[in-house]
C-alpha cells in the first residue's frame, strides 16, 4: 500500500529543496569527495596551464616546490574557510547570499558567474577542437583570432554538441564524467613517462635517467629553463606559488564549492581536495609541461607553436584525441550547465533550456577565438578576483559577526530586498583589486588576498552602520523555529522514501575489475617505455606498442566502466520504483 505524504509546513511551502539545508541522510563520507575532486580537477585546462609554465620560464626547482606549496595553500583554504561555512550551514553560496544580501546582490553575483563559466566553457570547447582539427589537417591556431575558416566550422560543430547536451542530457554527461577521473590521472602520468626518454636523449644523449639529478638537469635545459619564450627572464618561485594558490580562488576564497562541501559529514573533508590539487594540478601540470617540451623536441618546434591536440597526440597516440576531447567536453558541459543555471536564476521567467541555449550560442562564438585558452592562466586569476570580494562578505557575516556580537542574517530580518553594505562592499573590493593591478603594486597572482581582506573591513563597517549590531531576538527565534520545522519535514520525507542501497552485483564487480585492469596495463606499458628503452630504436618500438595497446585499453576501460555504471543505475532505479509502489 502507498504511504500518504504529509502536507509541508509553512516554513517549507515556499522553498525548493535547493534552498533548504542538506538533510543528514544525504551527507557523504570522505571517499565521495576524493573521487569528486580528482575527477573535476584533471581537465583539458591542465594541458594549457602546464605548457604555460614552460612558456613563462619557471625553473625546475620553482615548479617542484612552488606548485607543491601553492596547492597545499589551496587545500588549506578549502579546509579552513569553505568547508566550515558549508558544513555549518548546509547551504550553497547562492542560498546563503540570498539570506544575507537580498535578491539584487544575488542577481549581480549570478551575472558574474554567467560571465566566468561562459568563458571557461568556451576555452574547453576550443581545447577539444584542437584535437578534432588534427583529423582535418587544420594548422594550429596560435593567434588571438581564428586563422582558418575550417577551424571555425570545427568549433561550431563541437560547440553545438556541447550546448545540446547541456540543455537536454546533462545527467548522462555527469554520470559519464564520474568515471573519467581515474583514466585522466593515469593518462597524464603516462604521457609524461612516454616522452621523458625523448627529452633525455635530446639533453643527456641517452634515453635512460639515472636518478633525480638527471630529471633536474633535463628540466633545467629543456622544460623549465628559467627563460620565457620571448627570451626574457622567467617567473620565480613566488609567482608559481601564487598562481597555484590563486587558480581556484573562485571555488575556495570565492566559496562556490559550498555547493559541493555542504554534503560533507565533517568540515575536515576539505582535505579531500588534495585529490584534485596534488594529483590533478601538481602531477598533471608537471606532466603537461614534460609532454609539451617532449613534443617540441620530437617535432623540432617551439612549445609556443603547439596546442593541446599536438601535445596529446604525440604523447598518447589515438588516446591523445580522446583525452583532449573528453577532458574538454566534460568540463565544458559542466560549466555551461552552471552558466545556464546562473542565468536562469536572473531570468527566472524563462526555462533553463532556453536560457542555456542563449548562453551556449554566446559561448560557442567566444570559443572561435583561441585567446580564451591561450590566456587561460590570467583569465582564471582575474575571474577569482571578480568573486573573491563576495567570499569576503560571506566570511565576515559567518565568522566575524558572532565574534563581534552582531547578528548573522540581519539583512533578511530587516526584510531588505537590496543590501547596500553588500553591494557597496563588492564594488569597493573590485575597484580596490583591479586598481591595485592597474597600478602594478604587486603580482596579480596575490591580489585576491588584500582584496578579500579589504572587502571584509568595508563590509563590517557598513553593516554596523546599517543595523548588523541591532537586536533581532524575535526574528532569530522565528528562524530557529523554521529550521526545526524544515528538519522535521526532511526526516519525515526520508522515512517515506528511504531504501537500503543494493550491494554491488557480480556483473558490476567483474566489469569494474576489468576496467581497473585496463588502467593497470596502460600504466605498465608506459613504465616499459620509460624504464626499458636503452636506445631510441627500442624507445620508438615501445612507443608504438603503447600507442596501439594504450588506445585499446582506453576503449576497454570506458566500455566496461560505463557498462557497470548503467547496470547499477538500472538496479537502483528498479528498487526505487518498488519502494514507491509498496
Amino acid at each position: 500500500m502507498s504511504v500518504a505524504t504529509p502536507s509541508p509546513p509553512r516554513a517549507v511551502a515556499n522553498l525548493t529543496p535547493e534552498q533548504m539545508p542538506v538533510p543528514e541522510e544525504q551527507l557523504h563520507s570522505w571517499p565521495h569527495f576524493l573521487g569528486l575532486y580528482a575527477g573535476e580537477h584533471v581537465a583539458a585546462t591542465e594541458f594549457v596551464i602546464g605548457a604555460t609554465f614552460v612558456a613563462l620560464g619557471a625553473t625546475t626547482q620553482d615548479i617542484l616546490w612552488g606548485l607543491l606549496i601553492g596547492n597545499v595553500l589551496a587545500i588549506a583554504s578549502w579546509t579552513l574557510i569553505t568547508a566550515p561555512i558549508a558544513v555549518q550551514t548546509r547551504l550553497s553560496l547562492y542560498t546563503y547570499l540570498h539570506k544575507i544580501a537580498g535578491d539584487r546582490m544575488a542577481d549581480l553575483y549570478n551575472g558574474a558567474n554567467v560571465l566566468i563559466f561562459t568563458v571557461i566553457s568556451a576555452a574547453m570547447i576550443t581545447v577539444s577542437s584542437t584535437a578534432v582539427r588534427l583529423l582535418f589537417g587544420i594548422p594550429a591556431q596560435l593567434q588571438w583570432f581564428p586563422t582558418s575558416g575550417l577551424f571555425v566550422l570545427v568549433v561550431l560543430g563541437v560547440g553545438v554538441i556541447v550546448v545540446l547536451i547541456a540543455m537536454y542530457g546533462f545527467n548522462a554527461v555527469a554520470e559519464f564524467s564520474s568515471i573519467c577521473g581515474p583514466w585522466l590521472v593515469v593518462m597524464f602520468t603516462c604521457g609524461a613517462l612516454v616522452l621523458m626518454p625523448a627529452l633525455a636523449e635530446s639533453v643527456l644523449g641517452r634515453t635512460e635517467l639515472m636518478g633525480m639529478n638527471d630529471f633536474i638537469t633535463i628540466g633545467d635545459h629543456s622544460i623549465w629553463t628559467g627563460t620565457a619564450a620571448d627570451g626574457s627572464p622567467g617567473i620565480g618561485l613566488w609567482e608559481v606559488i601564487g598562481f597555484a594558490w590563486a587558480a581556484n580562488t573562485i571555488t575556495h576564497f570565492g566559496l562556490i564549492d559550498m555547493a559541493l562541501l555542504r554534503y560533507a559529514k565533517r568540515s575536515i573533508y576539505g582535505l579531500c581536495t588534495s585529490a584534485g590539487m596534488l594529483f590533478g594540478h601538481y602531477v598533471a601540470w608537471i606532466a603537461a609541461g614534460i609532454m609539451g617540451a617532449g613534443t617540441a623536441a620530437l617535432v623540432q618546434k617551439s612549445i609556443a607553436e603547439l596546442d593541446p591536440g599536438d601535445v596529446a597526440y604525440q604523447a598518447l597516440g589515438l588516446s591523445g584525441y580522446v583525452i583532449v576531447i573528453v577532458a574538454g567536453w566534460t568540463t565544458a558541459n559542466a560549466n555551461l550547465y552552471r552558466a545556464g543555471l546562473a542565468a536562469q536564476a536572473i531570468f527566472h521567467h524563462h526555462s533553463r533550456r532556453k536560457v542555456t541555449l542563449t548562453v551556449g550560442c554566446v559561448t560557442v562564438l567566444i570559443a572561435c577565438f583561441p585567446f580564451v585558452f591561450s590566456k587561460m592562466l590570467p583569465l582564471l586569476t582575474y575571474a577569482g578576483l571578480l568573486v573573491v570580494p563576495v567570499g569576503g562578505i560571506v566570511f565576515a557575516e559567518h565568522f566575524l559577526f558572532p565574534i563581534l556580537g552582531w547578528t548573522r542574517y540581519w539583512s533578511k530580518y530587516r526584510d531588505l530586498e537590496t543590501s547596500v553594505p553588500a553591494i557597496a562592499s563588492w564594488a569597493a573590493g573590485l575597484v580596490f583589486g583591479f586598481g591595485m593591478n592597474a597600478a602594478n603594486v604587486m603580482s596579480f597572482f596575490y591580489l585576491f588576498l588584500p582584496t578579500w581582506a579589504f572587502t571584509i573591513v568595508v563590509y563590517c563597517v557598513l553593516a554596523r552602520f546599517y543595523g548588523a549590531a541591532d537586536s533581532y531576538e524575535d526574528q532569530i527565534q522565528q528562524e530557529q523555529n523554521d529550521m526545526a520545522a524544515i528538519r522535521q519535514w526532511q526526516q519525515e520525507q526520508a522515512a517515506i522514501h528511504h531504501h537500503v542501497p543494493l550491494p554491488k552485483s557480480t556483473p558490476t564487480k567483474i566489469l569494474r575489475t576489468v576496467a581497473w585492469l585496463c588502467l593497470l596495463i596502460t600504466m605498465i606499458l608506459a613504465l616499459r617505455v620509460m624504464f626499458a628503452s636503452p636506445d631510441m630504436s627500442v624507445y620508438e618500438s615501445h612507443v608504438t606498442d603503447f600507442h596501439r595497446w594504450g588506445f585499446l585499453m582506453t576503449v576497454g576501460y570506458f566500455g566496461t566502466a560505463y557498462a557497470a555504471l548503467r547496470i547499477e543505475k538500472a538496479r537502483n532505479l528498479n528498487l526505487s520504483q518498488e519502494v514507491k509502489a509498496s
